[in-house]
């Protein structure tokens, strides 16, 4: 809704707090959690990549589980659409969160939006799983070499 001055957003309440929250109480999920949750995002992922959506900045944060176990994907700032893509089909802006960045981004060279999101997935599947991140360092420049 909207008036002349003023813009009105209308979302649910996710009552069941950031993904991140569950893992860090947990440890780590169960592979039968892991995996319904898992399906739950790529599904929602897909949804977005069907109609030119690219989140760009999925992660444990990201991703709302509410009363019923289910996710919601959210955080949509930095997303992008296909207007944002230059004339070779790619994204070129360098965006996203460190730990759950895919390779590509961080060549600078251009990427495809929704393969950057898969790359994220696969990341918090992990993190899911393991109750850790498969690519961590304090210094940002060890970190990106292990990327």
């Amino acid at each position: 809704a909207a008036s002349k001055t003023k813009i009105y957003m209308v979302l649910e309440y996710v009552n069941g707090g950031e993904l991140f929250e569950k893992i860090a109480l947990k440890g780590k999920l169960s592979e039968k959690e892991g995996r319904k949750l898992f399906q739950q995002l790529m599904d929602a992922v897909s949804y977005c990549h069907e109609r030119g959506v690219y989140h760009r900045d999925l992660k444990p944060e990201n991703v709302l589980v509410d009363a019923k176990g289910n996710i919601k994907v959210s955080d949509f700032g930095l997303s992008a659409l296909p207007q944002h893509q230059r004339k070779d089909g790619l994204l070129h802006t360098t965006c996203g969160s460190p730990n759950y960045i895919a390779p590509e981004v961080l060549l600078n060279k251009g990427y495809d939006g929704s393969m950057s999101d898969v790359w994220s997935c696969g990341v918090i599947l992990y993190v899911m799983l393991t109750g850790n991140l498969p690519f961590d360092d304090e210094n940002m420049v060890v970190l990106y070499q292990k990327v």
